[in-house]
């Protein structure tokens, strides 16, 4: 498995394709969130795409915005059958560690404690967001 750091111009069209769908059968179909998963921050100056790929596709992936004062992590995904494997959380300390901080995001509520064992803290109160309980993290450098 290879982590893959790319910015939207780099990235190739099936590579698109399969961070896009992975995003689309989790978000959308299998939390059953209808949003907009287009959000017009995939091509912004500054957004990376990271994802761990193996020979069958994208197995985890995450976004990272340039927010100004903070990088953004976002859109924190994993395969169903690639799961429970440690992979959101080699990509979270890949970002960490290779991107200037502080670092924010908004965990879904039920993965605040996942978060905090990765030096993030809650930093406001829980708000629901497309039907789900989320929790705006942070971590300093």
């Amino acid at each position: 498995m290879k982590i893959r750091d790319r910015e939207f111009s780099r990235l190739s069209t099936d590579q698109l394709y399969a961070i896009l769908r992975l995003r689309v059968d989790v978000f959308v179909v299998e939390q059953e969130c209808a949003y907009p998963e287009l959000d017009d921050r995939d091509q912004e100056s500054g957004t990376r795409h990271i994802s761990i790929d193996d020979n069958v596709g994208v197995r985890g992936y995450l976004r990272l915005l340039d927010d100004g004062d903070a990088r953004r992590i976002g859109r924190v995904v994993t395969r169903v059958n690639a799961r429970n494997n440690g992979l959101a959380g080699a990509l979270v300390d890949y970002t960490v560690e290779h991107s200037e901080g502080p670092w924010v995001l908004d965990a879904q509520s039920y993965l605040v404690t996942w978060y905090q064992d990765l030096g993030f803290m809650v930093d406001g109160e829980e708000f629901v967001e497309d039907g789900i309980p989320h929790v705006p993290m942070r971590r300093e450098v």
